[in-house]
């Protein structure tokens, strides 16, 4: 590595994309991060978005997918949990930024007079802004792998490209290197894998000062070497940098079929590092023989809200299969919207599955429903698992149908609609302490970043299902919310059963409440999902996946 200021500087990798979005450029930087790591090397992977809004804390799930939170409280996209899962490297807030803070930064700036009276322009203020959030850490890692947001051409996207332009002018020759994915389509009417629109797309690309050294392109057909090398020709690269990128079975192969490829062989070949450390691919090969050799199945319920976009919650998709991979079964997991069970029994619809997970969201529409899942699946003796708001609509089933509270119900929902109709089980968290300073919140704050995020620890009582699935009575998960279960009920629920058996340092706030004589029945306040991975599967969801495997045979 080259040595500045006593430190390493890293080598960069920008990957952009190009013709249509979604095209998978956050599984190529996550995949291309593990190969990586399998020839030795660190890394870290960040994400540049082009919108507006500050971070995604309050945009849709509906329309942007799942919110990823960070240990340290980062609202994040949700390509930074496949930059978690596929390397194992904990996201921090340095590795995601949006247009949105961007423009923040530079306008409070400009606020404090921190320009000196100068006129703010995109060029050099908000390039520079990006460049030094690029900088960030530089000294840290063997590679950094920054993702751009969005497409080539995007008028949003422009001061993005222009400052990864600038920045690898900045750095000494050979420390920066561009990716860019494409599609290729596919004519059937002809019969033709059609190049012009890769072609396009590296004009536009060039047009604004940036060559790709590597074009990854997206095709649902082999491409011919005919087609490769026209493609190398016509957009300036080596052939052999022309990388075919097919659909895949399941998105923990990419790591391999980018391998066989030859992405990061093409990736040391464009830094010039030769001759590259041999990889060592065997953590990815025991993930694909866990995931192509099962040897049975179970069907998991998700009740949820969001269930209309399975990225929604698509963290909680990939925890199950990785619990799956724990207990060598294939976890099918079958989406129902909640408030179906508000219309209708629950029991024909749950019947027939060997385990229930109630994810978290926000609002009251299809909290009834939940509520009568987890009531379901306590009644049944179902292997259940609540998380974030799925924990909290489990402790209001039993407060209604256990402890006697029958208007039970959450803060939340009466903030929604101004007035008081529920006794408040659940209640708005105004204080918290966090490391070592009070955090206060109000109802009426301004909602981006106000709730309880980030990694906080819990202790477990001993003895309990939860210490027995984490083999520790202290952990450390990440959180998501704003609302809490009030502990004035605790011993009312504890004498029905319900016991509260993880809780903050301080004993205030519940973390985990499991059913007592039940099979399998935890609700958790945290999102323990953002930690699993493939290789490593969260204590919870494996033997969560493994009560359901019991379960299975028992029937």
């Amino acid at each position: 590595m080259l040595r500045i200021a006593g430190g390493l500087m890293a080598r960069y990798v920008f990957i952009t994309g190009g013709v249509v979005s979604s095209l998978g450029k956050g599984l190529a930087s996550a995949a291309l991060g593990a190969l990586l790591q399998a020839r030795g090397y660190t890394v870290r992977l960040r994400k540049l978005d082009p919108y507006l809004n500050v971070d995604p804390g309050t945009m849709s799930p509906f329309e942007h997918g799942e919110v990823f939170v960070t240990d340290d409280g980062a609202e994040t996209d949700l390509d930074l949990g496949h930059y978690e899962r596929f390397t194992g490297v904990s996201a921090r807030q340095t590795d995601s930024v949006s247009a949105g803070r961007i423009y923040q930064t530079v306008l409070e700036k400009e606020r404090r007079g921190d320009y000196l009276g100068k006129t703010i322009q995109v060029i050099p203020h908000v390039t520079n802004e990006i460049k030094d959030f690029l900088a960030i850490g530089e000294d840290e890692v063997d590679f950094q792998l920054c993702e751009i947001g969005g497409t080539v051409g995007d008028i949003e996207g422009l001061p993005f490209f222009e400052a990864i332009r600038q920045f690898a002018q900045e750095r000494p020759r050979g420390r920066c290197i561009f990716m860019h994915l494409t599609l290729l389509p596919y004519l059937a009417a002809s019969g033709e894998l059609k190049t012009k629109p890769t072609q396009h797309s590296v004009k536009e690309l060039r047009a604004i000062g940036i060559a790709p050294d590597i074009l990854v392109c997206r095709s649902e057909h082999p491409i011919p070497d005919r087609e490769r090398a026209k493609i190398a020709l016509f957009c300036n690269v080596r052939p052999e940098a022309v990388i075919p990128a097919y659909d895949l079975s399941s998105i923990y192969e990419a790591p391999l079929a980018y391998h066989r490829a030859g992405l990061d062989q093409a990736v040391l070949d464009a830094f010039g590092i030769s001759p590259a450390p041999r990889p060592n691919l065997a953590r990815w090969e025991d993930v694909m023989d866990r995931l192509t050799h099962a040897e049975g199945a179970v069907r998991v319920a998700v009740v949820g809200k969001y269930t209309a976009l399975e990225d929604a919650y698509k963290s909680i998709a990939e925890a199950l299969t990785h619990g799956g991979m724990a207990n060598r079964v294939r976890v099918k997991a079958e989406w129902i919207d909640a408030e179906i069970f508000e219309r209708e029994d629950p029991a024909p619809h749950l019947e027939g599955f060997h385990a229930i997970l109630v994810p978290g969201g926000f609002g009251e529409r299809g909290t009834e429903g939940k509520i009568k899942a987890a009531q379901f699946a306590r009644e049944k003796g179902v292997p259940y698992l609540g998380i974030c708001l799925g924990m909290q609509m489990a402790v209001i089933e039993a407060a209604r149908n256990l402890a006697g509270v029958a208007d039970a119900g959450s803060e939340e929902f009466d903030h929604e609609k101004g007035e008081r109709r529920f006794t408040p089980v659940v209640y708005h968290l105004k204080e918290w302490v966090q490391g070592n300073h009070l955090v206060e919140r109000r109802p009426g704050d301004a909602k981006g970043g106000t709730m309880r995020l980030g990694a906080y620890t819990a202790r477990l009582a001993p003895g309990s299902k939860a210490a027995q699935v984490y083999g520790t009575t202290e952990i450390e998960e990440r959180h998501r919310h704003r609302y809490e279960v009030d502990i004035r009920y605790r011993d009312a629920l504890e004498g029905c059963g319900l016991w509260f058996s993880g809780m903050s340092p301080d004993g205030r706030l519940p973390e985990i409440v499991e059913v007592r004589g039940h099979p399998w029945f935890i609700g958790v306040q945290f999102h323990p999902e953002l930690k699993s991975k493939p290789f490593a599967p969260h204590p919870l969801f494996a033997d969560f996946v493994r009560a359901a495997v019991e379960g299975a045979r028992l029937v």
